[in-house]
């Protein structure tokens, strides 16, 4: 968690400082995805929302990864196709992050009726915020889950703000875990901020879905200590005290340190972490060096991987945009894109 949340202290700055063009970062909310992605299987599918570093992390997906994402260098995964904190990893069963709200809520939906009908021993676990919540694609997903009996795990992170938005402003009644009763599915409610509690809570959940063949409903209430993304001044709508309170007390990183220590576990002190932090920062910046220096992805990846054979009207496409950039070669920085032409 502390090395999660220093990659997203360099990246935020690395997006202040015109590096990459947009981040997100995930203080506070650390425990919510390191602890659940311990506790799933390296089988079972997780369908993201986009503060879900921890969950990658956890699974094995490097920081260099992370950062020729956000640059969009010829080394993404992604081929620069996706803006910057858009992570995806087939190996890692993680699917791609999409950018419009709860689109990946049903599809998690009907992944997890795919493995119930094919008697697999594994789950679809799904991350979204409050705010999604109220989108319809919750319900239906909801609904869809509960009625076709699908092997799907769904994670609200209630971090108390949709953007700008209060959960105080957003619904009514016992948060979002008590619409899951309403459709009777099983449910639970956790400190977010508890690493232990989000670790047993998410176990015992996996294990009651694969049981009964049905859905299971988790919600964290945590804090996003952050902005909402870099495009966001959270200050603009919450106090900095409010903010301050947060980060130096009820912090998922704090309370696992302490609990460590007082157990006998661990030697809690700053020198330790301050050279775990330093570690990860200097291999950001290693990473964020050599991610710029990198081509970018190769020009004719525009028109590939949308069909298995490029079609004849795409061959076209490529074949003007070739002929445009030979002839015009000194207004494009052909040698900035991977093979170029």
């Amino acid at each position: 968690m502390i090395s999660i949340e220093e990659m997203d202290n360099l990246l935020y700055m690395s997006q202040r400082q015109g590096k990459i063009s947009f981040y997100m970062t995930s203080f506070g909310e650390t425990a919510t995805t390191v602890g659940t992605t311990a506790a799933l299987q390296s089988q079972d599918f997780i369908f993201p929302q986009y503060r879900e570093q921890g969950s990658f992390m956890w699974r094995g997906f490097t920081i260099e990864q992370i950062v020729n994402q956000c640059i969009g260098n010829h080394l993404d995964g992604g081929k620069g196709r996706q803006m910057p904190v858009h992570y995806g990893s087939k190996d890692l069963n993680i699917v791609t992050v999409s950018s419009p709200l709860t689109t990946q809520v049903p599809q998690a939906s009907g992944a997890g009726y795919g493995f119930r009908v094919n008697g697999e021993n594994k789950i679809a676990a799904t991350w979204f915020g409050e705010g999604a919540a109220s989108e319809g694609d919750f319900h239906s997903a909801m609904n869809f889950a509960q009625t076709l009996k699908c092997q799907t795990l769904f994670l609200c992170r209630n971090n108390h703000y949709a953007i700008s938005t209060p959960t105080d402003d957003q619904f009514r009644g016992d948060t979002i875990a008590g619409k899951a009763p309403a459709y009777g599915m099983r449910t639970l409610k956790i400190d977010g901020n508890d690493l232990l509690a989000v670790y047993n809570g998410v176990k015992y959940a996996r294990e009651q879905i694969i049981k009964n063949k049905e859905p299971f409903f988790i919600e964290f209430i945590t804090y996003r200590i952050g902005d909402h993304s870099t495009s966001d001044h959270s200050v603009l709508y919450r106090s900095q005290e409010e903010i301050d309170s947060w980060k130096s007390g009820n912090n998922p990183i704090n309370r696992l340190g302490l609990f460590l220590k007082k157990q006998g576990l661990r030697q809690f002190n700053d020198e330790h972490d301050n050279q775990i932090r330093k570690d990860v920062r200097n291999r950001v910046i290693a990473a964020l060096k050599n991610g710029s220096e990198q081509q970018q992805p190769s020009i004719q990846d525009m028109f590939t991987d949308v069909y298995d054979e490029v079609l004849p009207h795409l061959s076209e496409q490529y074949t003007q945009l070739r002929d445009h950039l030979t002839k015009y070669k000194d207004q494009y920085p052909i040698n900035k894109f991977k093979g170029g032409l």
